[in-house]
C-alpha cells in the first residue's frame, strides 16, 4: 500500500529536489525506495552520491532492509488474489491473479490472452467477496486490442454498471517501445492519483520486437526490455497490486518434436515473470492455459471458455 510519507519526508529531500523528483515521475516515497541511485540521478539531474543518500533515506523509511523470514510470511499474506472469472483457472493459479507478482499470458493469436485481460478489468473492481479488490486498472495497449465496448459487456455480465467500471480504468495506447518505457515509468503518479490494484501490459514485448531488428540489435533490445518488467515488478511489491502482461510466441524451427513455439523475449522476460500461463486453443470455443512456471505452485492446466462474459469455466470443469 502507498505510505503516507511524503517525499519531504525523506531525509535529504527538500522543496527543490523535491519538485525535480515529481517532474520526473517519482512522487512517492516507494518510488524512491525501490529506485536505483543511477535511475534517480539520470532522471532528475541530481548527483549520483545525493541521489545514493534519498534511495537509502527512503528504503530505511518504508522499511526495505534486511528482515527475517516471518516477517517476509507476513509481507505476503498482504498479496490478494483476483479472480480470472473461472473457478478452474483460479485454482490453478491458487486462488486468482496475485498481487506483488508478475504474470505472463503466452500464446498464438486467439487463445484469450486478451480476452482474459479484458475481463481481469472487471474482476478486480468487483467486491471482496467475490474475488475483487474493489479497485481500478491501468492498461497499456500496445496492440490496438483494447475494446471499451468488451468491457461494458463482461461488466453487465457481473452485475455492475458499465459507466462506472469504464471510468475506473486508465487506459494509454502507445506505438514505441520509448513511450511505453515511459508509461511504466509513470504509473507510480498513476497510481497516486487513482486507486489502481491492477496493471496489464498487452502485449510486453511486440513494441520491442519491431523496433530492435537483427542479431545486432538483440543485446540492447534485451538490455532495454529488462530494465522495463523490473520496473514493473517493482511497481507489482512496492504497490500491492497484480501486473498482467501478454507475450507472443516464436516458432523454433529446429524443433522437431512437441510444440515449437516458444515465449518471445528470452530469459529476461522468463526470470521476471512470476507465473507464467502457456493459453492454447482447444475444441470449439474451449480454451486450456497450462501453468509451466510458479515459485510455488504445481505444474497444472485447466480448461477454459470465451463467453459473453468474458472468461467462464468450461463445461464440467467448474
Amino acid at each position: 500500500m502507498l505510505s503516507e510519507c511524503s517525499l519531504e519526508d525523506v531525509e535529504g529531500v527538500g522543496p527543490a529536489t523535491a519538485r525535480k523528483l515529481r517532474e520526473a515521475g517519482y512522487v512517492t516515497v516507494e518510488s524512491l525506495a525501490v529506485a536505483t541511485a543511477f535511475e534517480l540521478s539520470e532522471a532528475t539531474g541530481i548527483g549520483y552520491d545525493t541521489a545514493l543518500k534519498i534511495s537509502q533515506a527512503a528504503r530505511e523509511l518504508v522499511k526495505i532492509s534486511l528482515v527475517t523470514a516471518d516477517e517476509v510470511l507476513k509481507r505476503r499474506q498482504l498479496a490478494q488474489k483476483i479472480t480470472t472469472g473461472s473457478k478452474s483457472l483460479d485454482a490453478l493459479l491458487g486462488g486468482g491473479v496475485e498481487t506483488q507478482a508478475m504474470t505472463e499470458l503466452v500464446g498464438e493469436f486467439g487463445t484469450g490472452k486478451t480476452q482474459l485481460c479484458h475481463t481481469l478489468c472487471v474482476t478486480v473492481q468487483l467486491p471482496k467477496d467475490r474475488g475483487g479488490l474493489e479497485a481500478g486498472a491501468l492498461f497499456i495497449d500496445t496492440e490496438g486490442t483494447f475494446r471499451p465496448e468488451r468491457i461494458a459487456q463482461i461488466a453487465r455480465k457481473h452485475r455492475l454498471e458499465a459507466e462506472k467500471v469504464l471510468k475506473s480504468i486508465v487506459y494509454a495506447r502507445v506505438y514505441n517501445s520509448d513511450h511505453q518505457v515511459l508509461l511504466v515509468d509513470k504509473a507510480w503518479e498513476i497510481c497516486s492519483q487513482h486507486p489502481i490494484r491492477l496493471i496489464i501490459v498487452d502485449s510486453l514485448t511486440s513494441q520491442f520486437r519491431c523496433e530492435y531488428l537483427g542479431r545486432e540489435a538483440l543485446a540492447l533490445r534485451q538490455q532495454r526490455l529488462n530494465g522495463h518488467v523490473h520496473k514493473l515488478l517493482k511497481l507489482a511489491e512496492a504497490l500491492n497490486l497484480a501486473v498482467v502482461v501478454t507475450n507472443q510466441v516464436v516458432a523454433n524451427p529446429g524443433q522437431f518434436f512437441g510444440d515449437p513455439n516458444k515465449p518471445a523475449g528470452g530469459n529476461v522476460v522468463a526470470h521476471a515473470s512470476t507465473y507464467r500461463l502457456f493459453l492454447r486453443k482447444g475444441k470449439e470455443n474451449t480454451r486450456v492455459a497450462y501453468l509451466f512456471d510458479a515459485p510455488h505452485l504445481p505444474y497444472g492446466e485447466a480448461p477454459f471458455i470465451l463467453g459473453e462474459g468474458g472468461i467462464a469455466d468450461a463445461p464440467g470443469s467448474g
